[in-house]
Parts: structure tokens; sequence; C-alpha cells
């Protein structure tokens, strides 16, 4: 199956990545993605750029030559409370909203406090996608995570450059996650995690940990625009009557 989704790609606002949102529009044409988010990471990133950015954005395009895009963040989780440095009225502006720990921002700590920090940025209700939560450096009680995400409607990604070109050493916690999701009747998505264009919508490592679970397909938001859209829906998202194109 080829998945045509995507939710989480860096532009060059994020000035360790390297692509534009056009160049983004032209590799997703000629890949034949139909939906992708940009999402640059939130302001307390060292060179993440300013809050401004995310205000912003309403001056995007959400569709290019019937391409979609969503309109969205990789916020941080700063604090074992859960909190995120985006707030308030502002996130509603956003399509999509992702959260994961960077050393930077929230250095690595004990099992106990990641995963109360996880659970609790879960149980705010302003995160929509936790990215990479098996990370090795950031271990976590597994199945109280996927439990929460599940209970409150958040999804759990796989991400595939974890396995390529950061993070290395996650393949064992990312099937256990997929494991849990999958037990718990919870939530996954695979984000690309793109710092170049050229990696917009490559998932090969994530569908192999997908596949050796033999996780529901229905379960995963990447299999259509409309899934990703209807979860976002569910999520308290108001999203722009544009993205109709996509349904059809």
């Amino acid at each position: 199956m080829k998945f045509l989704v995507d939710t989480h790609a860096h532009t060059i606002a994020s000035t360790h990545a390297y692509s534009t949102v056009h160049d983004y529009f032209s590799i997703a044409k000629e890949k034949g993605i139909k939906l992708f988010a940009i999402t640059d990471h939130g302001p307390d990133m060292a060179d993440a750029p300013h809050f401004w950015h995310f205000v912003n954005m309403r001056v995007l395009p959400r569709i290019v030559d019937g391409i979609g895009m969503l309109r969205g963040i990789e916020a941080n989780i700063k604090n074992e409370e859960g909190d995120i440095d985006f707030f308030g009225d502002y996130l509603q502006q956003l399509d999509i909203v992702l959260a994961g720990f960077h050393e930077p921002v929230f250095p690595p700590s004990t099992k106990e406090l990641h995963t109360r920090a996880l659970i609790n940025c879960i149980e705010s209700g302003h995160v929509d996608i936790i990215t990479h939560p098996g990370n090795p450096a950031y271990p976590i009680d597994i199945n109280s995570v996927a439990k929460a995400a599940a209970k409150h409607n958040v999804a759990l990604e796989i991400n595939n450059s974890s396995f390529l070109t950061s993070r290395k050493g996650s393949l064992c916690n990312c099937t256990d996650i997929a494991n849990a999701v999958k037990d718990a009747g919870g939530l996954l998505v695979m984000g690309s995690d793109s710092h170049v264009a050229f990696s917009l919508g490559e998932f090969e490592k994530s569908i192999e940990v997908i596949e050796a679970v033999d996780f529901p397909i229905e379960r995963l938001l990447n299999r259509s625009p409309e899934a990703l859209l209807s979860f976002l829906s569910t999520r308290g998202h108001s999203l722009s009557d544009e993205y109709s194109i996509l349904m059809e």
C-alpha cells in the first residue's frame, strides 16, 4: 500500500533543515503525495523560527495543484507538567499540533519523569500527535503512555528518520510502542520527519514496524487524507473547507 499522507516535515525556518514550502509542494507533486504538514520546531528550540512564524502561517496556501498542506508545529515538551512552547488561542489557528522531547529544551532524565511528562502532555488536550516516543534517550513506560494516548484520542508516531539519521536504537522501542497501541485500541501515524524535501513521504522503515506487529490499517492515520482530516476534526480543529477537494 502506498501512503500518500505525511504529518511531519521541517522547512528552512528551522535552520537545521534545508527546504522551502515551495520545495515540498514540488516534491509532493512528483511523488503523488496528497497531503502533508509543515511542522517546524517550536520557538524554545535554539534554531527554531520566531513565535511569529506560526502566527503568520495564515498567509500560506492550503491547496496547491490539488495537493494539501496543513499548517502545523512540532512543539517542544518543556517540563514534567507536559507544557509545550506554543499556547492559548494561537493553537487554534493551527491545523495540526505535534509535540515531542528534544534535548536542548528538555534534557533526558528518568523513565518515571519522561512518562509523567508525556501523559500530562497527552491529557492537556493541546497536542494531536506525540513525535518519536521511541527515542532511546527518553525511556518511558510504554504501556501507560499507549493507554493514555488511546483514552485521549492522541496518536503516537513511528518516526522514519529515527531509523536512518537520528535517534539510532529506536527500533525495539518503536516495535513495542506499535504493539502497545494496537492492544490499547489507539492510533498510530508514520512521520518522515523530513529535514529536506526529498524524504517527504518516505516511510520504508516505519512500514516494516507496522507490518511486523500486524497493526490495523484502519487505525493508521496515513492511510488517506480523509482519515487524517477526520481525526483532526475529532480533535477540535476547525479545518478549512479548502480541504474538501482531498476527500473526493
